[in-house]
């Protein structure tokens, strides 16, 4: 009998999906199909749920066929990640006047991630103080303390390497190896070899010109080519969105989450308090929210449902370009660094929220300007390098409450709510990377407001989906 549930609830969000399909061919814009998709995966997910039950054995093997769709498209976008981040910053450094250039634009970025990190900071003490939260009050079953121990075998690994050590695994030793994603901060060392090619061609523009402009058309043609394989994988996004979605809804307990609310509905104050400070340094550079969050939306969306920063560099790219007038070069460069450095969510507000937490359980008191500034400065520190992929918040916050001196295993108490914070925490670490895009573009003079400006438009008028 199971079977044919499954088989109906396959069947089901493939007509979902046909009724999308049929929206992509009658020209209806690309916005408006994500939150349909988004709004068929809420429902359906909500009904799955109600008739089955979130662990139910229908569920899971249900969810199993939907991933097709929803890990599909997140395995798609992944897949262009390095290719489009290699060509695209060799691209952008190739076409600068000079390096003064590149470095202006990286630290403009990094310094605006970084600020804005150390703003979540204090936003999430000032919530979570706010809401009294304390670990001491969270129930412990048998998920919790293994999440504990896990984490505790997690802090092993951070601990045996120091700062200086930590920071040299940005460096890429075999560049190849990193393609492959194979380390936590491979994404950030593509991005350096990648600056390395750039300003190699600058110098050989000098020297050997001719050499200089055959590689010139090589990246120029490859650049088209990944450009358009962007273009084609970034058309599935209702579709990815749909079945993403309809899984966390499908399979998030209800009864677990009424045990965490006040830290649910704390993380999500903090996150919302974060997003609006992010639209007033918006406007504070001349940019308007309203026009800016209708833009961005889609890509949020995204970035909520599939809790990855990294798989959205593709859409976030595409969106700062194309909708909000970024350069090229900015626009690679934010939204790459922004998926590894100054996360707002994982490394800002996650690290603080729980700091404050876990501290009076070992005497310390959280409302002690000592404790908060020594927080504010060490989460900021740490944010450096975090995976752009859900359980970059973990390792954030391993750094963070192992230099504090606070016991880590605590924060395996919010395993059963995690994937539902961490969706609101990875869209707020993406919009935090748009910001930094946005506003260096405005401080180094590379915006194009007219593009920003422009309402009308929509990623179908370069997809023409």
């Amino acid at each position: 009998m199971d079977t044919f549930f499954i088989i109906l609830n396959v069947i089901v969000l493939l007509a979902l999906l046909g009724v999308l399909v049929w929206m992509q061919k009658k020209r209806i814009s690309f916005t408006k199909r994500v939150f349909t998709g988004l709004g068929f995966g809420l429902i359906y997910g909500a009904i799955l749920q109600y008739a089955y039950g979130a662990g139910s054995e229908v569920i899971t093997k249900s969810v199993d066929w939907f991933n097709l769709a929803g890990n599909g498209y997140v395995r798609l976008l992944q897949m262009v990640v390095i290719p489009l981040i290699m060509v695209s910053i060799i691209s952008a450094i190739m076409n600068l006047k000079g390096r003064q250039n590149l470095g202006k634009i990286s630290v403009s970025i990094i310094a605006v991630l970084l600020i804005t990190t150390a703003i979540a900071a204090s936003v999430s003490i000032v919530t979570s103080l706010s809401f009294d939260l304390k670990a001491i009050e969270i129930q412990k079953g048998d998920k919790e303390q293994a999440q504990g121990l896990k984490m505790e075998e997690r802090l092993g690994t951070v601990q045996d390497m120091t700062i200086p050590q930590q920071v040299l695994e940005f460096i890429p030793s075999n560049p190849f190896e990193d393609m492959t994603g194979a380390r936590r901060t491979s994404t950030l060392a593509v991005v350096i070899f990648s600056a390395f090619i750039g300003v190699a061609v600058l110098g050989l523009d000098r020297k050997k010109p001719e050499q200089a402009q055959t590689f010139r058309r090589v990246i120029d043609a490859v650049y088209a080519v990944v450009m358009r394989i962007v273009t084609l994988v970034l058309r599935l996004t209702p579709y990815g969105i749909l079945a993403l979605i309809t899984k966390v809804v499908a399979t998030t307990n209800p009864d677990e989450i009424l045990k965490l609310i006040k830290f649910v509905l704390a993380s999500y104050v903090a996150l919302l308090v974060m997003f609006v400070i992010h639209l007033i340094l918006l406007a504070l550079f001349g940019y308007n929210p309203v026009t800016y969050v209708k833009k961005v939306l889609p890509t949020l969306v995204f970035a909520f449902t599939s809790r990855s920063s990294a798989a959205t560099i593709p859409l976030n790219v595409e969106t700062q370009t194309k909708k909000l007038g970024v350069s090229d070069g900015i626009a690679n460069l934010s939204a790459t660094l922004g998926a590894t450095i100054g996360q707002n969510g994982c490394a800002g507000i996650y690290p603080a929220m729980l700091a404050v937490m876990i501290a009076p359980t070992v005497g310390i008191d959280p409302t002690s300007w000592d404790f908060i500034l020594t927080l504010i400065l060490v989460v900021t520190i740490s944010s450096f390098g975090v995976a752009g992929v859900g359980g970059g918040a973990t390792f954030a916050s391993l750094i963070v409450l192992s230099t504090m001196n606070l016991p880590v295993a605590l924060a395996g108490l919010l395993i059963s709510v995690e994937p539902l914070i961490d969706m609101g925490r990875t869209a707020l670490n993406v919009n935090d990377s748009i910001t930094a895009g946005l506003i260096s573009g405005k401080v180094l003079k590379e915006n194009d407001q007219d593009v920003f400006n422009n309402h009308g438009m929509d990623l179908d008028a370069t997809a023409h989906s």
